[in-house]
């Protein structure tokens, strides 16, 4: 009983950084730019620690709204840097701005005393001892980019999918993606404070790469990257607990191996389809 009234908390926020982000990554995979929440994160972590350097405490204020500004900079560095003719790839603005993020944040954080601490909080977070009220506060910035997303699904999704289509038609594609990429550093920067870096990362990509895997249609990869997202956080928390282990990195091994799962499977789902058309093949 102990330990479920422990993980009743955690085991929530998990189930709604799942949710979000298992749609966040769907227009991550399709868009090819699968780095970029990373490095949003990463930015919104070097934000962080302008603050702490600051005097401010991580949980406070001040140091979520500079998270969130460094976040809405970045986003809009990605919005811009999309080049029609494709001179400098997006992927490779996004992962240069993630290593400066990273580069700059430690060299900030090694001006702190507990530096060492901050650098480890930062990439794993300290999801095992998040309270109901974080949640709470999370689950409603979450909604609400969830309702703005709803509204604009169908600008979203096309170009998302195919970007040829959409200017065709004549959409300021700069535009559409400013707001796509302010509201992912929105719901990056409150997952930061929860989960840290490398977490997040993970809730954004592994859900959704394993169901794009199996399924074609958008309804099917969210219901198969929520229940993805359930059993990782169930195991990875129980895990964690078990075996006196860090939340955060028992939470990212597990989905780690759910995906190694999914890729056998499905690895073995296509030889027993060529084997079957081979043997069916005219001799």
């Amino acid at each position: 009983m102990d330990i479920l009234h422990l993980l009743a908390a955690p085991f929530a926020a998990c189930l709604v950084l799942a949710g979000i982000h298992c749609y966040l990554g769907l227009h991550v995979v399709s868009r090819g730019v699968i780095f970029v929440d990373l490095a949003l994160a990463q930015v919104a972590a070097f934000g962080g620690a302008v603050a702490l350097l600051a005097g401010f405490e991580l949980d406070s204020g001040p140091a979520y709204f500079l998270s969130l500004v460094f976040a809405l900079l970045g986003a809009a560095v990605f919005a811009v840097g999309r080049f029609r003719d494709e001179r400098i790839p997006q992927e490779a603005i996004i992962g240069i701005t993630y290593a400066v993020a990273s580069a700059a944040a430690i060299l900030l954080l090694d001006r702190s005393p507990h530096g060492a601490e901050e650098i480890k909080a930062m990439l794993l977070g300290n999801i095992l001892f998040v309270d109901w009220p974080l949640v709470g506060k999370t689950l409603l910035i979450y909604a609400a980019v969830g309702l703005v997303h709803y509204l604009l699904r169908d600008r979203f999704f096309l170009i998302s999918s195919d970007i040829a289509e959409a200017r065709r038609r004549g959409w300021r594609i700069w535009w559409w993606d400013l707001i796509f990429y302010a509201t992912f550093g929105l719901v990056v920067t409150s997952s930061v404070r929860i989960a840290g870096v490398l977490l997040v990362f993970t809730y954004l990509v592994v859900p959704a790469a394993c169901a794009v895997l199996f399924f074609r249609t958008v309804a099917a990869r969210l219901a198969a990257g929520w229940i993805l997202g359930f059993l990782g956080s169930v195991v990875g928390l129980l895990l964690s607990v078990r075996g006196d282990l860090p939340t955060g990195a028992s939470i990212v091994t597990v989905f780690g191996l759910l995906l190694l799962i999914c890729a056998a499977f499905q690895l073995g789902i296509l030889r027993i389809k060529d084997r079957g058309g081979a043997n069916r093949a005219p001799k």
